[in-house]
């Protein structure tokens, strides 16, 4: 009659130290390469989101000591401050301008690329291109150019007989013009918006095509209902931005805003509180008022988005 060892049930002490020792070098081994984000974290984000916090409720001017008031700050935004409530209508106008425009601008190229026409990896690099330069200081700087009194723009419409406006320095126009800036700047959902077309099966179209459905037909019962995560996406995507532009109000109004206050962005207008004015406590309490409003538009649009967009399941 064979006998089989038994398997001990206990684990003895120096098995469970030298087990723990291997749990926690495990661990150190884990967070050493989480290290560099960690510390950018804390420090660079998490860090001074909270001094900008409690700054927000103090009267600070960079050269003394923050003076605790209270809610002094967010009273005065309310109730006593204009400018605030017209860089608020500015950027409102921005965004709800610039982002449909955007989006459709992308979708309708992407479409057009979307049709395997020979070289699109080269259109997709040229189309992507303004999305990496359009943020920067020097295309702000030439877009003023562009669109300054005797400017390419108005050069264009003079061979038309059009007499054209100083497109910047106009107030009827100026806003507009950073509309369009942002319009061009439709590289990046163009490509999140080709990669979802591309998801869409060739079969759904065929089966349309049998049933007699015309080209509109499908695009609003076929292309749009299955490109609603996509849309959705890029709609959070580009609004968060429009809410964040900053670079091209500031270059190309020299930092005032105007003609007329008609380009103050609020991240202009808190940019002038902090570091013209120096009124870092007013400026941080600005700053939270704008994170507030782009989480409530994010929460709306998740809460939202049960209703209109449709997953694969």
């Amino acid at each position: 009659m064979t006998t089989t060892a038994q398997i001990p049930l206990t684990i003895s002490e120096p098995e469970k130290r030298s087990k723990r020792r291997g749990g926690w070098s495990r661990t150190l081994v884990s967070y050493s390469f989480l290290a560099p984000w960690l510390i950018g974290f804390l420090g660079l984000t998490l860090g001074p989101t909270l001094a900008s916090l409690y700054l927000s409720f103090t009267n600070f001017d960079l050269l003394q000591d923050p003076q605790f008031i209270g809610l002094a700050n967010y009273q005065r935004i309310v109730t006593n401050d204009v400018k605030f409530w017209h860089s608020m209508q500015v950027t409102f106008t921005y965004v709800i301008l610039a982002v449909p425009l955007k989006l459709a601008f992308a979708l309708g190229l992407a479409m057009v690329l979307n049709r395997g026409i020979a070289g699109l990896p080269l259109y997709r690099a040229l189309f992507y291109l303004p999305s990496l330069l359009g943020a920067s200081v020097a295309i702000a700087v030439l877009w003023r150019q562009l669109f300054a009194k005797d400017g390419l723009a108005n050069v264009a419409l003079g061979f038309f007989g059009i007499q054209g406006p100083s497109w910047i320095s106009d107030p009827n126009y100026s806003l507009y013009t950073l509309v369009l800036l942002s319009v061009w700047q439709f590289g990046s959902p163009m490509i999140i918006f080709l990669a979802g077309l591309r998801q869409i099966p060739p079969d759904v179209y065929e089966a349309a095509n049998i049933d007699g459905a015309n080209k509109v037909q499908q695009f609003f019962k076929i292309t749009l209902p299955l490109l609603t995560p996509v849309v959705f996406f890029n709609g959070i995507v580009q609004t968060i931005d429009a809410f964040k532009a900053f670079t091209p109000a500031f270059i190309i109004s020299e930092g005032t805003g105007g003609p007329i206050d008609s380009t103050l962005f609020y991240t202009l207008y808190l940019y002038q509180e902090g570091f013209a004015y120096f009124r870092m406590g007013y400026a941080s309490a600005l700053a939270w008022i704008l994170l507030i409003i782009i989480a409530c538009f994010t929460a709306f649009s998740f809460l939202t988005s049960r209703y209109w967009v449709h997953y694969n399941d």
